[in-house]
């Protein structure tokens, strides 16, 4: 990934270091730079790490059936088991960020990964639905631990060229573990490995997790200055008080059947959210260390990578949630099956994204335009081939629109982070980052809320395959706005990050 003059990663004693948090060296009698190989092995650290965090949003929702059938479990328990894990991991994504500039990237990033990996065992012994659902909450809180710093270490570390090929390894690693989570999730169920069902999906995190463990305390530096700052805890407070009102009703309200106090609940998280951004800025103005840096939000192109990191997560998420479901119950497709079927999907994104290098010196930022332009084509592509298709739907006549998606994904998540990234001063790496991801976390749990309500509501009490086919039909055009949502925002984040890379 570098050569030896291009690496600009030092290393860091995390009690002793004068500089500020997480700021490369510089002058000559600073630590010298890691070798190449240390750097290539630390990278593949991190990107296993990001591979185990993002597949966990995913990796269960074919399991579902098996799950309920095994523990017994409600529908509203089962899916708790996914859901749980992606409130508790959006609700401290921010806090964790800032933890990792406070205690430093690598402490954090090995504790948060040390408790994921425990959990996960936990998981997989779980006895009950409710044990399992509360160790979900904990592999989510402990992701958001290690997680953010992952990006603060990259945004830290290297410059220029480097630190874009880091970032886009980091885009495919994260797309590519979204998009073959339900594939390795149908693949191990359908082992059914010593007879133990659905429970490998969660024990195979404990060969992953130990391995880079190990890796990370071998080959990460460690970053923490005595310029740290201190953690916000009435904004942690704030923050965590706003996400909750705001993530669990989104999360529970539709197998609740939207009571009142879902959108009670939703109401209150508004002054909740008005309450923090006023309590940054009063701190700021002190002289204080908010947990969000107001400052941050005036820059145009993470402004506009946040939202756009909103409206993708939602689409990307909801079409995931609503095709398994259709693919197993209103389709009949096993798990594997249905597994299988995003598989050209993801050989379509990691061949884009494999060959991006090439791409993006010959279209620079304008590669957001046609990644995100294909992705909405791909949508357009799957509603029209759903309208033709009718009760004869299936899954491989969906594979030619998949591989659309596939292929704008992978323009575009690599080079969105990069942009939405540009202009961030590296002492806010870590809060920075943890807001990004809090973001594509809450667009995720829209998305599954507003696309899931959509389907289920055409769908009714019906349980025909036109009942099914009529209802994914008429998602399709929800997921095709939200695709449409997010390529209206590159233009000004593409504007925005260009314009920050000149000055």
């Amino acid at each position: 990934m570098q050569d030896d003059k291009s690496v600009s990663l030092t290393e860091r004693d995390e009690t002793t270091d004068t500089a500020p948090a997480g700021a490369p060296a510089t002058g000559d009698d600073g630590p010298p730079p890691l070798p190449p190989a240390r750097v290539k092995a630390m990278v593949l650290v991190a990107m296993a790490a990001t591979f185990m965090a993002m597949m966990d949003s995913y990796i269960v929702n074919v399991a579902i059936p098996s799950i309920r059938s095994d523990l017994g479990a409600s529908v509203s328990a089962a899916e708790m088991t996914v859901g749980g894990y992606i409130l508790v991991y959006g609700l401290f994504l921010v806090t964790g960020g800032r933890l990792g500039d406070i205690l430093g990237y690598k402490r954090m990033f090995l504790a948060g990964l040390g408790l994921f990996t425990v959990a996960s065992l936990l998981c997989g012994v779980a006895p009950g639905p409710e044990a399992l659902i509360v160790f979900r909450c904990v592999q989510g809180l402990s992701a958001a631990l290690f997680f953010p710093q992952i990006l603060s270490i990259i945004q830290t570390s290297f410059e220029g060229a480097q630190r874009d090929k880091a970032l886009a390894l980091f885009g495919v690693t994260i797309g590519l573990a979204a998009i073959t989570g339900q594939l390795i999730g149908g693949v191990l169920v359908h082992l059914d490995l010593f007879g133990w069902g659905w429970r490998p999906i969660f024990l195979v995190n404990l060969p992953l997790g130990l391995a880079a463990i190990a890796g990370a305390a071998l080959t990460m530096p460690g970053f923490r200055g005595t310029q740290r700052p201190r953690l916000d805890l009435p904004g942690v407070a704030l923050l965590t008080l706003a996400l909750l009102l705001l993530s669990f009703p989104l999360a529970e309200g539709r197998t609740a059947g939207w009571p009142v106090w879902c959108f009670v609940m939703m109401v209150l998280s508004v002054p909740c959210f008005v309450a923090f951004g006023w309590w940054q800025r009063r701190l700021a103005a002190a002289g204080g260390q908010p947990l969000v840096n107001p400052p941050l939000l005036r820059l145009g192109a993470y402004r506009s990578g946040n939202a756009l990191f909103l409206a993708f997560f939602a689409c990307n998420a909801g079409l995931f949630f609503v095709l398994a479901v259709q693919l197993q119950s209103g389709l009949g497709y096993s798990a594997l099956e249905s597994g299988l079927l995003f598989a050209p999907l993801g050989i379509a994104f990691t061949g884009t994204s494999l060959a991006l290098p090439k791409i993006m010196p010959r279209l620079g930022l304008h590669v957001l335009t046609a990644g995100y332009g294909l992705n909405a084509l791909g949508y357009l592509l799957l509603l029209i081939t759903a309208l033709a298709a009718g009760d004869s739907l299936s899954g491989p006549v969906l594979i030619p629109a998949l591989v659309v998606i596939g292929v704008g994904q992978g323009l575009g998540v690599s080079p969105l982070l990069g942009a939405a990234l540009t202009g961030v001063p590296p002492r806010e790496a870590g809060s920075a980052a943890g807001v990004l991801e809090t973001v594509g976390q809450l667009g995720m749990s829209v998305g599954i809320t507003l696309v899931g309500l959509v389907y289920f509501s055409t769908l009714g009490d019906a349980g025909s395959r036109h009942a099914y086919t009529h209802a994914f039909t008429v998602t399709l055009i929800l997921n095709l706005v939200l695709s449409l949502i997010a390529l209206a925002f590159v233009p000004p984040l593409r504007r925005a990050a260009a314009a920050a890379a000149t000055t």
